[in-house]
């Protein structure tokens, strides 16, 4: 706790500190609170997982008062983001009984429009936020402290004008503190452009290279999902993800797992946040041991216990890699990344390796037994996280025997040589990229 009182912080802020049981600061915590508690504009590049809610988040509650309006915002890319750190934040302010509002898309505007006129700290997705600036239905004009946390991730999902535009409508006199995994030169411009001097903070990863190992299997389309499904029958210890590339194929790899008798859940951009919500709460709780994803569902996740990562797609540039493999290896645990490629992966793959810092070692594929894909009626299914009655249509061949493969897996098989990826040479097409 010394450690924590050395930071600047009140002793009121100090008891909440104890109550969550936390001993020592993280790097990014112990970097940046003095700062912004001294009211600096700081960069920080910190990972998910490194406690950088925490290190924005406690200078904000010390500097908001109950009953002066919206004193504090915080942008972040998604609903999940949102609500994980309005959580946080909610904890930590008890002692002063702040609101701390959340909005993001997919739900109705009545509730936060409630929430906008009775917060001092408002979280939010930079869509939902212009709408109701649009809609007159926001007061920024006593904002203090802006953040932008996973800036690189807003960026990439094209909210740089939504941004922005919600830059400009906040006070210029106040203080911005931008958080982001990398710093692109589009950060660089928007911290140039809108940001007073600020101090550049950055942190060592919060994964343990030395504790995660990183492999890939090379593999035929056509026994791609069959190695998944061996694979994870395998697996008895902690809390597996299991990425995809599309919300159609998360869908269907969560659907086809269960199946095969594997707990399984997909969450994606698709599904209503009250689902989303229920499937996080229920993931967390580890009664749902496999999670199926999509990048910007899972991005800024703080999910503990993961064990296994799995890329049944392969991501199409190393940062998106590295983002999906530091979900475990962290607090001093052991973790593995585990990617399965085939053909159509093979240009991404390659793009992956240009970073010449990751390092995956190549494994040999098992003996396993090939399985068919089910094809599901979904205006039959009912959505009950893996428990429900799964109605299904058996797709058979002319000849009668087994079920017929879903075209975007393919039905090609791999010849057995080696590839250099590095230097991509490859006298195969990659497959299926106008499914992508």
């Amino acid at each position: 706790m010394e450690s924590f009182r050395k930071l600047g912080l009140s002793e009121a802020f100090l008891k909440q500190v104890g109550e969550a049981h936390f001993k020592e600061p993280s790097e990014i915590q112990e970097r940046t609170i003095p700062l912004a508690i001294a009211g600096k504009d700081v960069i920080g590049g910190s990972a998910t997982g490194s406690g950088k809610t925490l290190a924005f988040g406690a200078p904000i509650i010390e500097n908001c008062e109950k009953g002066k309006g919206i004193q504090a915002l915080i942008l972040t890319p998604t609903r999940e983001l949102a609500e994980q750190i309005a959580k946080v934040l909610r904890h930590f302010s008890r002692y002063k009984n702040l609101g701390v509002g959340v909005i993001y898309g997919g739900v109705g505007y009545g509730p936060q429009v409630g929430a906008l006129s009775n917060s001092e700290i408002i979280v939010a997705t930079p869509g939902r936020m212009l709408d109701h600036l649009k809609q007159g239905n926001v007061d920024l004009r006593k904002v203090k402290t802006l953040v932008l946390d996973e800036a690189d991730r807003m960026l990439d999902m094209g909210f740089i004008q939504d941004v922005e535009t919600i830059i400009k409508v906040c006070p210029r006199e106040r203080q911005t503190l931008l958080f982001s995994a990398t710093i692109t030169p589009d950060i660089s411009v928007i911290a140039k452009r809108y940001m007073n001097n600020p101090i550049e903070v950055s942190v060592e990863s919060y994964v343990n290279p030395s504790l995660l190992k990183q492999v890939y299997y090379d593999v035929s389309n056509d026994i791609k999902f069959s190695l998944l499904v061996h694979l994870l029958k395998k697996e008895h210890a902690g809390l597996i993800m299991v990425f995809c590339n599309t919300q159609k194929n998360t869908d269907f790899v969560a659907r086809n797992l269960n199946y095969y008798q594997l707990d399984a859940v997909a969450i994606h951009g698709g599904l209503s946040q009250a689902r989303r919500n229920k499937i996080m709460e229920i993931f967390h709780l580890q009664k749902i041991c496999i999670l199926v994803c999509t990048d910007v569902a899972a991005r800024g996740l703080d999910i503990k216990g993961v064990s296994h990562i799995y890329n049944y797609d392969c991501p199409k540039t190393s940062k998106e890699y590295i983002h999906r493999i530091g979900r475990t290896a962290r607090a001093g645990k052991e973790g593995i990344a585990i990617s399965i490629i085939a053909s159509r992966d093979y240009e991404n793959f390659r793009n992956v390796l240009k970073d010449e810092e990751i390092k995956i070692e190549q494994v040999h594929v098992p003996e396993i037994q090939r399985i068919g894909f089910r094809a599901f009626d979904e205006r039959h299914e009912r959505r009950g996280f893996g428990r429900e009655r799964r109605n299904f249509s058996e797709r058979r061949n002319e000849g009668g025997g087994g079920f017929r493969r879903e075209r975007n897996f393919g039905r090609r098989r791999f010849d057995g040589r080696q590839q250099n990826w590095k230097q991509g040479r490859s006298s195969r097409r990659s497959f299926g990229r106008g499914r992508r």
